[in-house]
């Protein structure tokens, strides 16, 4: 399949002065990725709508400055396990490993300093951009030296191909992600309600009070009213003052190969289709971004910005009934994302 062009520029430099570098992607279709070796970060995906007018889709900030503090994620790499492990603990082959403790009481997205806040090792190889990193024994709090590699392709279909595998020299949990928020409208003051969506999950997992899932699989047109019921495609606001302060719960994607979900900006005629090979897809509807200040000082405002993490079940390492986030030495995590832009007209 054919790939876009991949140029490479400085981007800006850390705190501590290190170089990051910006990969644009161009496809034959014009449209345009920047991925940086900060956080492995998607910093834009420029597209069109019906009218053939380019906007860049994704939250986010101007430089370096911004993804270095970034507290809402925007459109990082998330390691070495993504969402909330409860208690900021887990116990493994009989240890009790302690993490810190950054969402209330729990460890979120790996801790203070997760993958998203490291400069990775960065080159372009052949039709993609491959970054690695070596998280060492101990960080954050986690056992076993992992290396992990994320690579980041544009095909002539539009699609961002994300892959990500890891080793590691001791047991360990891990839960990749990418955190991108999107709003399909572009730069503009608009929230992301009036999108429709479709998800391919008749179960999600409910959570207690501090996000934590309860360990049941509920059907989604259970409780709360089949606010969670995006079987069949709707609009994301239809039912989201049923689940206040909105979106922020895993759903169990039906196993099989094909697309895992789908969303449409009416409007633009602007479509994200994402296919993964992982079991979850967390819906978070940027209930918290009031206050942050993005791209061209556009003031963000709550449910700015929809992300769909595909990943592995939040707090899977202490929930024994959800699937298997451990890997061991002499295997190899492999997983990967694909998200693909089209226009209906």
């Amino acid at each position: 399949m054919a790939s876009a062009k991949i140029e490479k520029s400085l981007y800006g430099q850390t705190k501590a002065g290190k170089d990051v570098y910006k990969y644009t992607f161009t496809n034959m279709n014009g449209v345009q990725v920047e991925v940086i070796s900060f956080g492995a970060i998607i910093i834009a995906v420029k597209t069109p709508d019906r009218n053939g007018t380019f906007e860049d889709i994704t939250l986010g900030y101007d430089d370096i400055k911004g993804f270095e503090d970034n507290p809402p994620y925007f459109g990082s790499t998330i390691g070495r396990v993504a969402n909330r492990i409860a208690n900021a603990e887990f116990t493994l082959d009989g240890k009790t490993y302690h993490l810190a403790k950054n969402n209330g009481p729990n460890c979120l997205h790996g801790g203070l300093i997760g993958f998203n806040k490291v400069l990775w090792q960065s080159s372009i190889e052949e039709d993609h951009v491959k970054m690695s990193y070596t998280s060492h024994d101990g960080e954050e709090g986690f056992p076993g030296k992992v290396k992990v590699t994320v690579t980041y392709s544009l095909t002539e279909d539009n699609e961002i191909r994300i892959n990500y595998s890891a080793t590691t020299s001791k047991a360990t949990p891990i839960n990749l992600t990418n955190h991108s928020y999107f709003n399909l409208a572009g730069q503009v003051a608009k929230d992301v309600l009036s999108h429709v969506m479709w998800i391919d999950a008749d179960k999600y997992l409910p959570t207690n009070k501090v996000q934590i899932p309860t360990g049941e699989f509920r059907p989604v047109t259970g409780e709360p009213e089949g606010a969670f019921d995006f079987t069949k495609p709707k609009a994301i606001g239809k039912d989201i003052d049923k689940t206040p302060p909105g979106y922020d719960h895993c759903f169990c994607l039906n196993q099989g190969e094909g697309m895992k979900a789908r969303v449409v900006h009416p409007e633009s005629g602007r479509v994200l289709q994402i296919f993964t090979n992982q079991p979850g897809m967390q819906l978070y509807t940027g209930n918290f971004l009031e206050g942050n200040t993005g791209k061209a000082g556009l003031h963000y405002h709550k449910h700015d910005g929809l992300a769909l993490e595909a990943q592995d079940y939040p707090n899977a390492i202490n929930e024994p009934s959800f699937p298997n986030t451990v890997l061991r030495p002499g295997m190899e995590y492999k997983r990967h994302i694909i998200f693909q832009f089209l226009v209906e007209k």
